[in-house]
C-alpha cells in the first residue's frame, strides 16, 4: 500500500523512482524452486521412510521384531567354554584368550544349540593366522605381526604354535 502511494506521487511530481528490487522474477523462480525441492523432500520421505521410524526413538520399531526372527548362528564363547573345559585352561592367561572361539571356527550356533551333528571344522592354514598376524603397517607396533615367508618358510603354524596358546612350543 505505502509503495503504491509513493510511486502515485512520484508520477505527480515527474521524479522517476527505481524500483526496488530490478529483477524480482528471478528471486520469485529461485524461491518457487526452493518451495518444489522441499515439498519433494517431503513427499519421498514419506514414501520411504516407514510408519513405526521414530516410535521408540532413532530406529525403526519393528526392526526388534525384525532381528528376534532371524535365526541364532553364533553360540558364544561361553556355550563353547561348557563342552570344551580342556581347551578354555589351555587359553586361560594365553594371547588368544580374549579372543572368541568362532573369530577362527567360524559360527557354531547350530553345533553349540546340538541342532547339526557334524563336527566344526578343524582350521590348519596358515591363512587363517595371517588374516590376524601378516605384517602390516596399519597395525599397532604391539601387535605381533610376521611376514610368513621369513618366518617360517613354507611350514605351517601349528607346527611351532598352538593355535590356543600361540606361544612357541
Amino acid at each position: 500500500m505505502v509503495w503504491l502511494a509513493v510511486m502515485a506521487a512520484a508520477r505527480e511530481r515527474r521524479v522517476r523512482v527505481a524500483p526496488r528490487f530490478k529483477d524480482v522474477e528471478h528471486l520469485l523462480r529461485l524461491a518457487g524452486l526452493f518451495l518444489a525441492g522441499v515439498l519433494i523432500f517431503v513427499i519421498v520421505r514419506g514414501a520411504l521412510v516407514p510408519d513405526d521410524f521414530g516410535a521408540l526413538g532413532h530406529y525403526r520399531a519393528g526392526a526388534l521384531a525384525s532381528n528376534r526372527d532371524k535365526p541364532v548362528v553364533h553360540a558364544g564363547q561361553a556355550a563353547c567354554v561348557g563342552c570344551h573345559v580342556d581347551v578354555a585352561e589351555v587359553r586361560a592367561g594365553s594371547l588368544h584368550a580374549p579372543l572368541g572361539c568362532e573369530g577362527c571356527h567360524g559360527p557354531l550356533g547350530a553345533h553349540a544349540s546340538a541342532q547339526d551333528d557334524r563336527k566344526p571344522v578343524r582350521p590348519e592354514g596358515r591363512d587363517l593366522c595371517l588374516r590376524c598376524h601378516a605384517a602390516n603397517a596399519g597395525r599397532p607396533a604391539w601387535f605381533r605381526t610376521v611376514v610368513a615367508t621369513e618366518h617360517a618358510g613354507e611350514e605351517r603354524c601349528i607346527t611351532c604354535h598352538r593355535p590356543h596358546a600361540p606361544a612357541l612350543r
